[in-house]
């Protein structure tokens, strides 16, 4: 993603989506679509383990993607006893300072970042940052698929393929290949080979996607009691997101000025935090206000079909004479 215009374009990406989101959920039960995509529903904190059993992949283009959008969801999901994993797609070769480097350093961060998040393991899919729209679709689909199966996937967290305005192709790509993948995993002819491996067909049935910029936002995830383990996350992104040690060279920057800001306190540590806190995830505390709650992500949501046949069954069937 573009890191200059992250801040300014971020706050622009929730409110269209969110009041969108509401006029449809707002609207007559005869005026809604019958699918799995409304309504409007904020999603807060369950006790016990009611995951468990459950199989969430987080797949991100690059290293700070679901650090910034998704982390205190994909924390919940995983606290109420789903096992996680993530996809990293891209090496994320085009970060600050030579290839070499911005791979190595990504890497680094992909390590401790996924150690915070809780995560089996992370895959490394190795494509080169901001080149994805030269690879073939069908290949990534299939090596989603494939990881689908394998990881028995029930829930996909990434971004939204129909989100409006995204530019950057590795985030268009990526997602469009999850949302295909995702159906495509279930079919019982689609790459034979992979049930000659010992695999079997498994669908996707929840998809959380979120978005930079306009998208039409039907789930409100309450993270508050994440949030101050989300920052965690973010601080670890340290050469390629728009975290790390920002907080800690504004600091020095307005010391050398002769200026300061109380918000980044005394010490690096407090700087760099609530420079996160105020500055990089500001969008997670305005959403989180427009529903009462503290901090919130928002997303376009795909739950389960509901099955007709065996809702009808449940209401009506008699017993047998």
């Amino acid at each position: 993603m573009n890191r200059r215009t992250f801040l300014e374009t971020a706050l622009a990406a929730g409110l269209p989506a969110v009041l969108s989101a509401r006029q449809t959920a707002q609207q007559p039960p005869s005026l809604q679509p019958f699918d799995a995509h409304t309504p409007l529903v904020v999603e807060r904190p369950r006790t016990g383990k009611p995951r468990a059993g459950q199989v969430v992949v987080a797949i991100q283009p690059h290293v700070d993607d679901v650090p910034l959008f998704a982390a205190g969801t994909m924390l919940k999901l995983i606290d109420e006893g789903a096992k996680g994993y993530v996809i990293r797609v891209t090496n994320d070769d085009m970060g600050p300072g030579s290839y070499a480097e911005a791979v190595t350093g990504n890497a680094r961060d992909m390590k401790a970042i996924s150690d915070l998040l809780g995560v089996e393991r992370t895959f490394d899919l190795n494509y080169n940052n901001h080149m994805m729209d030269t690879i073939a679709r069908s290949e990534l689909r299939a090596r989603f698929i494939f990881l689908f199966r394998l990881l028995k996937a029930d829930i996909v967290i990434t971004y939204d393929p129909w989100g409006e305005y995204e530019e950057n192709p590795d985030h268009y790509i990526t997602s469009a290949c999850v949302e295909a993948a995702a159906w495509m995993a279930g079919g019982a002819k689609d790459y034979p080979e992979h049930f000659a491996a010992g695999l079997s067909p498994h669908s996707v049935t929840e998809k959380y996607y979120f978005a930079r910029f306009q998208q039409r936002v039907n789930r409100v995830v309450d993270i508050a009691p994440w949030f101050e383990r989300k920052i965690d996350i973010n601080l670890e992104d340290r050469a390629k997101g728009p975290a790390g040690e920002r907080g800690q060279s504004l600091r020095a920057r307005l010391d050398a000025e002769g200026r300061r800001l109380p918000l980044l306190g005394s010490d690096e540590a407090s700087a760099n935090r609530n420079y996160v806190r105020e500055f990089v995830l500001y969008r997670d505390r305005e959403v989180g206000a427009r529903y009462n709650v503290a901090y919130a992500e928002q997303f376009h949501y795909i739950g389960p079909e509901e099955n007709r046949i065996d809702e009808y069954i449940r209401k009506n069937a008699i017993p047998r004479d």
